[in-house]
């Protein structure tokens, strides 16, 4: 049962070819029952796992025990440091929904520009990589939606441009999770040196910073048309090109974990100083939904589960004549205003909460009269607090990442490394997998350095012990399937890669020798429209594509990075984002128009990344491969 299992790529009548049918199997089921039959991510995750198991034990003749086993190191991988980190990352964000300063910070960024245009690429790209970068996982599809309604947006457009936003960060989402998981499935699958957290991240680097110089571009373009780019282009370029330099310099010289938060920053830096000293001219036409639909999907429980790592709910508050909007919640129900909703009483002094609110806002103290249309004037205070999270992150993980640092909490008692108990696989030289090997980074994890994060940044907001634990509770709770779905595909992901089902795919795949270089892109974003998740299409695709690229004499470091930077692109056609945008903007059931708004813009970009990867395998852009 617990007996030592060799790889084989070839075990049914010594043919890949006819082994590639039995290995692929837990891949279609997987994407049958998500993407035909709609099966809850969870479930679909659960089903996929023992189709792989009963694979792995009859047709590659690998132990039962040793084929749980296998499974089981997988599930502990998918709950650390994968899911570590997003708990841990939602908490953060929770706390500032529970202070009411995430109604702080949508009102500045309200404030930055009247312009529609501009308030697309502030807050559907610059703060949503931000959210991407601390969350991931839909998370920013669901808040900059309700964001962009509540500023006036059209359902339609609020929908497609969130979905749009949400590329070029995808990569680097949740601190980097999709690269950390690619590093993990694809290090162990192929003996080349360079596929770390660090050199992944690097050549990831080298291919999303282009296209997050375009997609301000599309961005404006799908609010505008081509008005949108003739008037407002600046803004556009500024900030694609100031992420995109930022995202270069931040995979490739500070920190993976760290690379869209400072990209976020940088960018809505530049753009908020751009429109300092220069503003477009707003056409009259360029309309806005009237204040009363403003969020339709408000009261409502909306309830999207991911396919990847995420069980996002999105709440928000509808608008009245006393009534301002509310800020999302991840797992609101829609029943009762969030934490941080700036509700007045027309009838109690200005700026004071109705009587049922339990426990005194700090905005409260800050806020002029919103009700009939008025402003609320936030201190300069309580503005930095909002944005304080944020920077309290940069400054833990920019301390955590210093070289010193770094190296010290590489080693014993902060990081332990051991072999899996029990599991013994060899591959196909003979020599252990490496990936039987975990590692228990407790105290460098990005997980570890966000709760951390979360109790400075519960101090600095205000948030009572009590109030910050039971937001910590509540957001296991909200996440419960999710943390089900990654562990299940996880550990999925490691049964085939550790009983040779992925080196069978890989050796049949690698018969498209050199064509497989412009394939692969297309490979992680079938992976990611499928799943819903980067992250989830890394831990399927990883080691496949490394595993073909050394049979086709490929580089391995490019199509793995190639697997992540084309899923990016997947996301925003996934069924679960669609059923999240849909849903938060009042168009559940409607989720095609709101695909075939963003389809075309998918496959462009998708194109241009085929291309990108094809020029990087070759003498012409070979250069900028690590």
């Amino acid at each position: 049962m617990f007996d030592q299992f060799t790889v084989v790529t070839d075990p049914v009548g010594d043919s890949v070819a006819l082994s590639a049918i039995f290995a692929v199997l837990p891949l279609l089921t997987l994407f049958v029952l998500l993407g035909v039959l709609k099966v809850k991510a969870w479930l679909a995750g659960v089903i996929s796992l023992a189709v792989a198991l009963i694979v792995a034990i009859a047709v590659y003749a690998m132990p039962i025990g040793q084929a749980v086993l296998s499974a089981t190191e997988g599930a502990a991988f998918g709950f650390f440091p994968i899911l570590w980190i997003v708990i841990n990352a939602i908490w953060v964000y929770n706390l500032t929904v529970e202070s009411g300063h995430f109604d702080v910070l949508r009102r500045s960024f309200e404030r930055v520009s009247p312009d529609m245009r501009i308030q697309a690429i502030i807050i559907a790209f610059c703060f949503g990589a931000l959210l991407e970068a601390l969350a991931g996982f839909g998370t920013p599809v669901a808040i900059t939606v309700v964001m962009l309604m509540a500023l006036g947006f059209r359902p339609i457009h609020a929908a497609s441009v969130s979905l749009l936003a949400n590329t070029a960060p995808v990569a680097f989402g949740a601190l980097a999770t999709p690269i950390v998981t690619l590093a993990s499935v694809s290090s162990g699958a192929n003996p080349d040196p360079r596929l770390t957290v660090d050199t992944l991240g690097a050549m990831v680097g080298r291919q999303t910073p282009i296209l997050a110089v375009v997609v301000p571009l599309m961005l404006v373009a799908l609010v505008d048309g081509r008005r949108g780019i003739r008037q407002t282009w600046p803004a556009a370029v500024v900030a694609g090109v100031s992420f995109g330099l930022a995202q270069f310099v931040a995979a490739n010289y500070i920190s993976v974990p760290l690379t869209d938060i400072v990209a976020a920053l940088v960018s809505a830096a530049a753009v908020v100083l751009l429109v300092r000293v220069w503003r477009p001219a707003t056409p009259a036409d360029l309309g806005r939904e009237p204040a009363a639909a403003a969020v339709p999907a408000a009261r409502g429980a909306v309830d999207a589960e991911l396919a990847g790592p995420g069980t996002v709910r999105a709440a928000a508050g509808t608008r009245s004549d006393t009534t301002s909007t509310a800020a999302p919640g991840l797992g609101g129900s829609g029943g009762e205003t969030p934490p941080g909703d700036p509700r007045i009483d027309e009838t109690s002094p200005v700026g004071r909460h109705r009587d049922d609110d339990l426990e005194p806002r700090p905005t409260d103290q800050v806020r002029a009269a919103t009700a009939g249309g008025r402003r609320i004037a936030d201190t300069p205070a309580e503005i930095g607090r909002a944005y304080a999270p944020y920077l309290i992150i940069i400054a833990i993980f920019s301390v955590a990442n210093l070289g010193a640092v770094k190296t010290a909490l590489a080693k014993e008692p902060w990081t332990v490394k051991f072999a899996w108990p029990g599991l013994d696989i060899l591959g196909g030289n003979g020599k252990p997998l490496s990936s039987v090997t975990f590692t228990l980074n407790w105290l460098p994890a990005a997980g570890t350095l966000m709760i951390l994060a979360g109790i400075l940044t519960a101090l600095v907001l205000r948030v009572s012990a009590g109030r910050a634990l039971r937001a910590y509770g509540r957001t296991y709770v909200e996440l419960r399937y999710a943390i089900v779905t990654v562990m299940a595909v996880l550990a999925l992901a490691y049964v085939m890669n550790q009983s040779g089902q992925t080196n069978t795919l890989g050796a049949f795949l690698a018969a498209a020798g050199g064509a497989f270089v412009f394939l692969s892109a297309i490979l992680g974003w079938i992976g990611v429209a499928v799943t819903g998740s980067d992250t989830s299409a890394n831990a399927l695709f990883g080691a496949l594509q490394v595993q073909t690229a050394a049979r086709a004499g490929l580089d391995p470091l490019l199509l793995a990075a190639a697997n992540s930077s084309g899923g990016v692109l997947g996301k925003m056609i996934s069924p679960q984002n669609l059923a999240i945008a849909a849903g938060a903007v009042g168009m559940a059931g409607r989720e095609g128009e709101i695909f075939r708004k963003v389809f075309g813009w998918s496959l462009v970009l998708l194109l241009f990344m085929c291309v990108l990867v094809a020029l990087q395998a070759s003498p012409v852009l070979s250069w900028m491969v690590p």
